[in-house]
């Protein structure tokens, strides 16, 4: 009689095997190139895409069952926030403005970030990247979800999140993330891998989702907390995806480490002017605070960077040209655009203020060489502005620079008085940049950017509503004096200290 053989259970490397790499096939009646398109035309050149790991090795069966038990008890949290009052809890209504900048900036970037991935799942000839990306774009989806239903709630008692999806592409500030992701996106596959999976992935995720989110548990926003540790996970994994694609260009061929070299310096920059947003709303919009930017800067940045480029340099890869300027520009840059958003307030969709003198002396602690120097006396004057009654506006329309479109209001890396600039000519019309970098990654693709749709030149041009301030707030959805302007006397702040007062006493 045959003795029945056990069969041996298969190992984690062995399964992922079976289920994602078999799933594969050579085709035969169509060459790979015509397939595949997009994976050569960038000039990278991969020899085996076996070769590509990921550490991970997780199947779609194990992905649906860890992130359905993570839905289960992020809805169970929302639902109980939302039940208990949770938008009384918070430190203070002002905190509101930097959740506005959030729910308007990132979260439809973690959707653009979704469409891409599953743009590349199409485009890369590899099993193991084409799994990769399938499960990214789902977690990209998922993170735009979440955040939207977990700010949702706020929605029914505070101005500002109504109309954030329109604001993305309309609002002069939002354009710096949507161009952002519509350059990644216009790229090629792996230019969009370095885009995402290192400037946006590697380095905004660390210093928005850790310590941003903890001040807002610092600052009693438990709606706020729990999508940002609900996505935590993934994002370690999307880091790791992210820094294997770099190592796998650059081992399969010399040839790719010029091409990756210019990602790199292209896209750190990139994510410089982008990480302005959230540094302005660490330093400025947390009643709260954790940390400084400056102290996430030095933790998550520059140590985390210099590790990474210290690994990569064994394939010839060295730090990004604005490593240097960035480190200049880290005591300065949330002081800068929190000045500009505030003289600007009438035209954004969240409120601005002038720090008190407990905020100022907190930012003087943390920015000893500069605040008190640079800053101080320039909110100050705007206080005794305020207190006289006539606040100060600046209603002349802010100069955006052609690449990062951020208005021109950061200085010189080394003389914070005087505003950098910066002009090029292409096809007999003039281009400003914010910076030299900026300059640099317009003159290398040039015909890519004089495309950008600039929200200041468009209202020049009776485009954005039909011209004039007031049709340009009913195209954006603004209602004026009541989602934007000074916080102080807002129908936020008295709303908020009714509804705190009304659930703490017995009146």
């Amino acid at each position: 009689m045959d003795k029945r053989v056990a069969k041996k259970k298969l190992g984690l490397k062995e399964n992922y095997q079976r289920l994602t790499r078999d799933l594969g096939w050579a085709p035969s009646y169509q060459p790979v190139d015509r397939i595949y398109p997009y994976a050569s035309y960038e000039g990278i050149r991969i020899h085996d895409w076996d070769e590509w790991e990921d550490p991970f090795r997780l199947t779609m069966e194990a992905y649906w069952k860890y992130q359905s038990e993570k839905d289960r008890k992020f809805y169970a949290i929302i639902d109980a926030h939302a039940q208990n009052h949770g938008h009384l809890n918070i430190t203070d209504a002002s905190y509101l403005s930097a959740l506005k900048i959030f729910l308007q900036a990132i979260s439809p970037g973690e959707y653009a970030a979704h469409k891409g991935f599953a743009r590349l799942g199409r485009e890369f000839p590899g099993v193991g990247p084409q799994v990769a990306c399938q499960m990214q774009a789902i977690d990209e989806l998922r993170h735009a979800q979440t955040q939207i239903h977990a700010l949702s709630n706020y929605n029914k008692f505070y101005n500002g999140f109504h109309a954030f999806a329109d604001q993305r592409d309309r609002i002069w500030y939002t354009s710096v993330p949507r161009s952002f992701f519509d350059d990644a996106m216009s790229g090629g596959p792996f230019e969009f891998l370095i885009a995402i999976g290192f400037s946006f992935e590697y380095v905004l995720t660390n210093l928005l989702f850790v310590p941003f989110m903890s001040g807002a548990a610092y600052n009693g926003d438990m709606a706020t907390v729990t999508f940002g540790f609900s996505a935590q996970s993934d994002e370690a994994r999307h880091m790791t995806l992210g820094l294997e694609c770099i190592k796998f260009m650059l081992e399969q061929d010399p040839a790719n480490v010029p091409i990756v070299q210019r990602w790199l310096d292209k896209w750190f920059w990139r994510g410089l002017r982008l990480l302005s947003l959230v540094g302005t709303m660490m330093d400025y919009m947390l009643p709260k605070r954790v940390m400084s930017w400056a102290e996430a800067w030095q933790i998550y940045a520059e140590e985390n960077g210099r590790a990474l480029f210290s690994d990569l340099a064994r394939y010839g890869i060295r730090m990004p040209k604005g490593w240097n300027d960035a480190a200049s520009a880290r005591d300065h840059i949330s002081h800068q655009f929190m000045l500009g958003l505030y003289q600007w307030s009438f035209g954004t969709a969240f409120h601005g203020w002038i720090p008190s003198e407990s905020d100022m002396d907190w930012l003087a602690s943390k920015y000893p060489d500069t605040f008190d120097q640079y800053y101080r006396p320039r909110w100050n004057h705007f206080r005794k502005l305020a207190d006289e009654g006539r606040p100060f506006r600046n209603l002349g329309l802010a100069k955006l620079c052609q690449t990062c479109q951020f208005p021109c209001v950061f200085t010189e890396p080394e003389d914070p008085t005087l505003l950098c600039h910066r002009e090029a000519e292409y096809q007999a019309e003039r281009y400003h940049f914010c910076s030299d970098h900026c300059q640099e990654i317009f003159e290398h693709e040039p015909e890519k950017y004089v495309q950008a749709w600039l929200p200041m030149n468009q209202l020049f041009q009776g485009t954005s509503g039909g011209g004039g301030i007031e049709n340009w707030m009913r195209w954006v959805n603004l209602v004026d004096g009541q989602d934007n302007g000074d916080y102080e006397g807002s129908q936020d702040q008295k709303n908020f200290h009714a509804w705190k007062g009304m659930s703490t006493s017995n009146l």
